[in-house]
C-alpha cells in the first residue's frame, strides 16, 4: 500500500499554492472519463487553494482522487478529497470539501463548539456581514451560512466569505 502512494506522488508531483500543496492520484492507464476528471480536478483545485491562500493562514496537503462510485464528493481531516460525478468537480465543491479537511464536521472541537455555539470570532464576523444576531448553524457535519453547500452560494462573494469564516472558526479552536 505504501508503494502505491509513493508511486502516485512520483507520477504526479504536488503543486504548491502558498501554504497549500495538492496531489492528484491518477490511474497509470486512465480511461477517457478519468482523464476528463483529472483535468477538471486540476482546474478546480488551483483557484480553490489560491482563494484559501489569500484569505486564511491555514495550510493543508490535499490528496485528490476520482471515484465514480462517489455520488458528489467527500473530504476528510486527513486531507483527502474524493470526487464522483463530474458536474461536482469544480472550484466551489472543492472549497466545500476543503473545509472538511480543515475540521468542518470532522473534529471533536467542531462538534463541541457547535453544541455550545462557541464561535465568538466567527459569529462576530457573520454579524458584520449579515446583521446582529447572525450565528453559525451546524447541521450534520456542515455549516450555514457560507458553507458552500448549495449552488446559490457558488459566487465570488460567498466564496471569499466562506474562507474568511473557516479561518475565524479555526481561530475559535475548531
Amino acid at each position: 500500500m505504501l508503494f502505491f502512494h509513493l508511486a502516485a506522488v512520483i507520477a504526479c508531483p504536488p503543486a504548491v499554492s502558498a501554504q497549500w500543496t495538492w496531489t492528484i492520484v491518477k490511474d497509470d492507464n486512465p480511461n477517457n472519463e478519468e482523464v476528463e476528471a483529472y483535468e477538471l480536478i486540476e482546474k478546480a483545485v488551483k483557484p480553490a487553494t489560491a482563494r484559501y491562500s489569500r484569505f486564511t493562514n491555514a495550510s493543508k496537503a490535499l490528496t485528490l482522487s476520482y471515484d465514480p462510485n462517489i455520488p458528489t464528493a467527500d473530504g476528510n481531516y486527513n486531507g483527502e478529497i474524493r470526487y464522483g460525478s463530474t458536474p461536482y468537480i469544480n472550484e466551489f465543491t472543492t472549497m466545500h470539501e476543503t473545509s472538511h479537511t480543515l475540521g468542518i464536521g470532522q473534529t471533536a472541537n467542531f462538534e463541541i463548539n457547535c453544541a455550545e455555539n462557541k464561535w465568538p470570532t466567527a459569529n462576530t464576523l457573520l454579524e458584520s456581514w449579515d446583521g446582529e444576531g447572525t450565528r453559525i448553524v451546524c447541521d450534520n457535519g456542515h455549516i450555514t451560512p457560507y458553507g458552500m453547500n448549495y449552488q446559490d452560494e457558488w459566487d465570488d462573494l460567498h466564496a471569499e466569505r466562506h474562507v474568511r469564516l473557516i479561518d475565524a472558526m479555526l481561530k475559535d479552536g475548531m
